[in-house]
C-alpha cells in the first residue's frame, strides 16, 4: 500500500531531483536535493520567474557514463527512484527559471545591462548569483507559442536558452511546455539549506503582457566592439 502510494504521488503530484550542476548558484547549489510540483504545469500556470524541471528538448545535456554499483544495487536503486522513494539523478533533465512566456520578446540588454522583457527592464539581482551579469550574449528574440525562454542563475556557467539558439530568433533555444515535469517548490536536502524556493514575482510585476510591448523602452546598450 505505501509503495502504490508513493508511486500515484510520484506520478500525479510531486517528484524528488537531484541538482547535478552549477548553473542554478546561488539558489541551488550542487548536491541539493527540491522537490518538483506537478501541479505546474496543469492545474496552475507556469509564471514568470518559476523555477521548473523538464525533458531535454534535444542536445542540451552532454552525453554521461553511466555509473554501476552491481546489477542488484543498481536494481534496488532504479525500482526505488522509479516509487518515488529516492530523487531522481536528473539524468535527461534540467533545471532553469522560467524568463519569458509565450509570446514575449525578451532582449539583452538595456544601457544598464538589464533584461527587457516586453519592453520592460527587470532587475534580476534578488536572485542572480552575485556578481554575475544578466547575460554576457545579447540576443533579440521572441517566445514561440507553447515555449519558454529559460536561463540559469549563474548566467556565466549556464547552457540556456541563450546557448541553445545560435539564430537569435527563440525557436531553438525556447523549452516546449510539454517537456516541462513541474515547478522546483522547495529544497529539501541538506537540513541546513531546507527552504521554500521563491518565484520572485517582484522582478517581473511591471512586465506587460505579451502583445502590448513597449517598443519605445529604454535602449538596447551599445554592441561590444574589440
Amino acid at each position: 500500500m505505501a509503495l502504490t502510494l508513493s508511486f500515484i504521488v510520484k506520478t500525479f503530484l510531486v517528484q524528488a531531483f537531484f541538482i547535478p550542476s552549477e548553473s542554478m548558484q546561488d539558489t541551488l547549489l550542487v548536491g541539493d536535493r527540491v522537490v518538483v510540483s506537478k501541479l505546474t504545469p496543469g492545474p496552475f500556470d507556469i509564471k514568470r520567474g518559476d523555477i521548473v524541471v523538464f525533458e531535454d528538448p534535444g542536445d542540451w545535456l552532454s552525453p554521461t557514463p553511466e555509473t554501476s554499483r552491481g546489477p542488484v544495487l543498481d536494481g534496488v536503486r532504479d525500482a526505488l527512484m522509479f516509487v518515488g522513494l529516492l530523487p531522481d539523478t536528473s539524468e535527461g533533465h534540467l533545471i532553469k527559471r522560467v524568463i519569458g512566456l509565450p509570446g514575449d520578446h525578451v532582449q539583452c540588454c538595456d544601457a544598464e545591462g538589464r533584461l527587457l522583457i516586453n519592453g520592460e527592464p527587470v532587475d534580476e539581482s534578488p536572485y542572480l548569483k552575485p556578481g554575475v551579469e544578466a547575460s554576457e550574449q545579447e540576443f533579440n528574440i521572441t517566445v514561440p507559442s507553447g515555449s519558454l525562454w529559460v536561463m540559469g542563475d549563474n548566467r556565466s556557467d549556464s547552457s540556456d536558452s541563450r546557448f541553445h539558439d545560435p539564430g537569435g530568433t527563440g525557436d531553438k533555444g525556447s523549452v516546449p511546455i510539454d517537456l516541462v515535469v513541474g515547478r522546483a517548490v522547495v529544497t529539501v536536502w541538506p537540513f541546513d539549506r531546507m527552504t521554500t524556493l521563491s518565484d520572485h514575482s517582484e522582478v517581473f510585476s511591471e512586465v506587460p503582457d505579451a502583445g502590448s510591448n513597449r517598443s519605445l523602452g529604454p535602449p538596447a546598450r551599445e554592441p561590444h566592439t574589440s
